[in-house]
């Protein structure tokens, strides 16, 4: 296996080698001994390698390639002393420098008792090849410049990565935490502190690009951020990067509100590691996705190319596996685990496997991870975690706002809840609770009231007072994002995609047809379940936001997608739902007393129709077709009557409302499908015949229902609502497009982005899957959200980096349960006085606040973070999220803290070869 190649990108894939020609019959002389001058490879100094020459050769004339092989690396020239080395005049070989500045192949500084201006030929990296990339308007025109870096910063690394020692060894960049992450720390040392850093160099800061977020970006794998400004030059390094182009100066103030939005955001800080502990020429932001010098630990498995010398560590009595250090973990080191004793671990907490290190070991391409960006973005071990959380289609964090709500922090609990689902007011209300279903306590009793807590902390959405209005958290410096995005449908997927969007900077404008948002919310759910103030306080947060609605306004038929691409809109979210009904194809059905179930609801919810007489027949046995038998009887239906295919035990609909709709007054019966509807002479509905269904699926568990046509019964009706399936209402909303469409008219989609085959159309919630419930909706919302952002921001990949959503559940059957609280489960109060008065009200009242602190005291804290030491790189980020001060950094690595200069690099790297050489061929003795 090659791995040290032209055009080969070391296991991870060669982007950018588009913009490498082949290298030239006669390359130019100059340029051959510039890269052979310049080059940061040890070994084979004098290949020649195609985004070495071509950098080169861009970026030098033959006579600037002749200066610049005169000059020693890293050692300063004054104007003088250039000179003398050249034989030209003093004028021009001061402009022949400037300009190479300019472009990148030279920096300068005043560092010398007068404070004469002095030029540097740089290492590569960090260095020149840095510098090339630094100017945007400069690496579009000369984009090999973006390969250069890439492959400058990663190459020649790959067979000394392993003989790095703590501290880097004066190579590159090095992680520094989070000031407020060690600022309490007695045993820190300054260099350790970025407040040290500011301080050496106060009122001397310059903002610039980030090189490695420019340079992945210009080869489609940027990460969406916007590259500018997030990069901090100090020192004398500050007015190079004013002076050549490359950024703007900065105030203290100014340095720290970009840490606190890096931080925010998690983005590591980094600061340059090639002079020693007395000098460093940035402090960086690094988001991992792209950043070359975290590459470096993450891509070779050698943490000691980043690490600092603090290891987070969890108190797991505090950790209830929020997950907000995992998730902004750059280096995969937090994951998911497990808090309760397990059997196979001998009634103890498991103990958990660490990553291999290159100390004691010997070291090759089979030990890297050349995946590293999307396995370090997997949350939960492979062994489980809190099955709540992973059970919930979005994956909220149950067992953290549980333990909020108990300690009374309930606007922290609804902050935490709209990490992963901004609708929990209506949740609260509606959702199918897969997360009780999968609930370790339900193995004991019963499982915990989750929904019922969420409710009673999303109850505060519902009063201007105390509803939680999300910051914006944006990866960009300019406040927020101008690209248009317009969202078809304000149903739970549309709604979802626009919190996140405008939570990320953007003000997204949601295009719903009808006069009021939540699509089937609204239109479908009856109001006794939830009312519609519930939903509109919801939307009203995120319109607070700064999305946009435009009510009455149907896509396809008032405004096309082409028009829209012409007032600006760059991605669309289509998410109209399944509004329209499936009848049976059987005789008398295109009667007009003969409707669906969604034409139905949606009468009824939008008060066409507020009373009803004699005898309504509803076919079906899904939630859809409970929650018509219930209007019905509420409207006053005098007989009203399910009846569905399956047998009891197989009906769609759950338990609950089966016995809900009994409660009401409906029947229910088993095991017919629809034959015929009879009507009367005047053409109306009077009655329908069902005959009996003897089977639903076949041996390979496909629908393929089979009857008895002898068994027949005949029932009088008024009329008969079929709620046997859902269409997707199309009309001319995608007309012209390349979008496909698949079983069901259903939109044809990548599962993970969601994007069409229209590059700029997305799609989600139950035009991409079918119907479904509101829960699952709202997470395809959220993954839109990101998918859009990505695609609008120029170079970015769709895929690399992003959440991986793949959560795995703890064992329930192994756990072992020592001690918890056993009080038994708490029940909402039911108020059947006001259902009596007014039966299109909500009934079910919220918990109390003593309800809600006895039920979250139920919950048995199943999962709970866990750090792989050997992973760790020291960041600190993890601790600015945590809200339970579980969390910490511990000064563990301290010899991780020696800075020494880059000359040092070859005695430091071949010192711990020696030690490492021994620890391999002796062990750990």
């Amino acid at each position: 296996m090659i791995l040290n190649g032209p055009g080969i990108s070391y296991t991870e894939p060669d982007i950018g080698s588009e913009f490498v020609p082949p290298l030239p019959e006669h390359p130019r002389e100059a340029i051959v001994k510039l890269c052979e001058h310049c080059t940061n490879r040890l070994l084979h100094r004098d290949e020649l390698l195609g985004y070495e020459y071509w950098s080169f050769a861009e970026a030098a004339t033959d006579e600037q390639a002749e200066v610049l092989c005169k000059m020693k690396m890293r050692r300063p020239y004054t104007l003088p002393e250039m000179a003398k080395l050249t034989g030209m005049p003093e004028a021009d070989i001061e402009k022949m420098l400037d300009d190479m500045s300019y472009t990148g192949l030279l920096e300068y500084n005043w560092e010398n008792p007068e404070r004469a201006k002095q030029w540097v030929l740089p290492m590569l990296v960090p260095g020149s090849a840095e510098f090339l990339n630094m100017r945007v308007s400069q690496l579009e025109e000369h984009p090999v410049y973006a390969k250069f870096f890439e492959q400058a910063s990663k190459g020649p690394l790959s067979k000394a990565t392993p003989m790095v020692p703590p501290g880097g060894a004066g190579i590159g960049m090095h992680v520094i935490p989070v000031e407020k992450a060690i600022d309490a720390s007695s045993t820190s040392v300054p260099i350790e502190h970025i407040e040290h850093w500011l301080d050496k160099y106060d009122g001397k800061y310059a903002a610039s690009t980030c090189s490695c977020r420019a340079s992945r970006r210009v080869m489609g794998e940027g990460c969406a951020d916007d590259p500018a400004d997030w990069c901090i030059a100090v020192g004398d390094m500050a007015d190079y990067v004013v002076e050549t182009d490359r950024g703007h100066y900065v105030t203290r103030d100014e340095v720290y509100d970009i840490l606190r939005q890096a931080e925010d955001n998690g983005f590591v800080h980094q600061i340059t590691n090639i002079d020693g502990e007395n000098k460093i020429f940035a402090i960086c932001n690094c988001n991992v996705n792209v950043c070359y010098a975290l590459r470096t630990s993450q891509l070779f498995n050698t943490p000691n190319l980043s690490r600092s010398a603090y290891v987070a560590k969890v108190e797991k009595d505090k950790c209830v596996a929020c997950g907000r250090c995992v998730e902004v973990c750059p280096a995969g080191a937090a994951k998911l685990g497990q808090k309760l004793c397990s059997k196979k671990a001998g009634g103890q907490v498991p103990e958990y496997p660490r990553q291999e290190l290159p100390d004691a070991t010997k070291w090759d391409h089979t030990k890297w991870s050349p995946n590293y960006r999307n396995d370090n973005r997997i949350e939960t071990h492979e062994s489980g975690t809190a099955p709540c959380k992973t059970a919930c289609p979005a994956h909220v964090a149950v067992q953290g706002y549980l333990k909020l709500a108990a300690q009374g922090r309930y606007d922290e609990a609804l902050a935490l809840i709209k990490r992963e689902n901004p609708l929990p007011a209506i949740c609260g209300r509606v959702c199918n609770r897969r997360c009780e279903d999968a609930c370790t306590r339900g193995r004991v009793d019963a499982a915990v009231a989750i929904d019922e807590v969420k409710k009673f902390i999303a109850q505060r959405d519902l009063d201007a007072a105390t509803r939680y209005v999300p910051h914006v958290v944006t990866p960009t410096r300019a406040g927020g994002f101008d690209q248009k995005i317009a969202i078809i449908g304000a149903g739970p997927a549309g709604l979802s995609c626009a919190f996140y969007l405008a939570e990320k900077g953007y003000k997204p404008v949601v295009f719903e047809k009808n006069e009021r948002p939540g699509g089937m919310l609204t239109y479908g759910i009856p109001s006794f379940k939830l009312q519609k103030d519930v939903i509109e306080a919801e939307v009203e947060v995120i319109r607070l936001m700064g999305a946009e609605f435009r009510y009455g306004v149907e896509v396809g038929r008032d405004v096309t997608l082409d028009e829209l691409r012409a007032q600006g809109f760059k991605a669309f979210y289509v998410a109209i739902g399944c509004q329209g009904g499936r009848l049976a194809g059987i005789p008398g059905e295109s009667a007009e007393d003969v409707t669906v179930a969604v034409d139905f609801l949606r009468e009824v919810n939008s008060g066409k129709i507020d009373t009803l007489s004699g005898c309504t027949i509803v076919v079906g046995g899904g939630n859809v077709a409970i929650d018509v038998a219930r209007n019905a009887c509420r409207l006053g239906s005098e007989h009203v009557e399910m009846f569905c295919l399956e047998s009891e035990a197989q009906m769609p609909a759950s338990e609950e409302e089966r016995r809900e709709a009994i409660e009401d007054g409906a029947h229910i019966s088993c095991g017919w499908g629809p034959k015929e509807v009879h009507l009367d002479e005047a053409g109306r509905v009077c009655g329908i015949t069902f005959k009996r269904c003897t089977r639903v699926f076949d041996d390979e568990g496909r629908f393929a229902p089979e009857y008895d046509e002898n068994d027949l019964r005949r029932v009088d009706a008024d009329r008969v609502v079929m709620s046997i399936g859902q269409s997707i209402v199309w009309g001319d909303l995608l007309a012209g497009s390349k979008v496909e469409l698949g079983r069901g008219q259903g939109a044809l989609a990548d599962p993970q982005t969601y994007q069409t085959a229209e590059p700029d159309i997305f799609v989600g919630g139950d035009v991409y899957t079918g119907p479904s419930f509101a829960i699952d909706a709202i997470a395809a919302g959220h993954e839109a959200a990101v998918s859009i952002h990505r695609f609008v921001q120029p170079g970015s990949t769709l895929t690399i980096g992003r959440n991986q959503r793949r959560y795995t559940a703890l064992d329930r059957d192994d756990v072992v349960l020592e001690s918890y609280d056993n009080a038994s489960r708490e029940v909402a109060h039911v108020d059947r006085e006001r259902e009596k008065a007014a039966p299109f009200s909500e009934y079910v009242e919220t918990f109390t606040e003593e309800q809600v602190r006895a039920e979250t005291a139920r919950c048995l804290g199943c999962g709970a973070s866990i750090v792989d030491p050997n992973k760790c790189i020291g960041c600190g980020l993890c601790t600015t999220k945590c809200a339970f001060d579980a969390i910490h950094l511990d000064r563990d690595r301290p010899e991780c803290s020696t800075m020494v200069k880059y000359e040092q690099k070859l005695p430091s790297l071949g010192k711990y070869a020696l030690k490492r050489a021994i620890k391999i061929k002796f062990g750990r003795k």
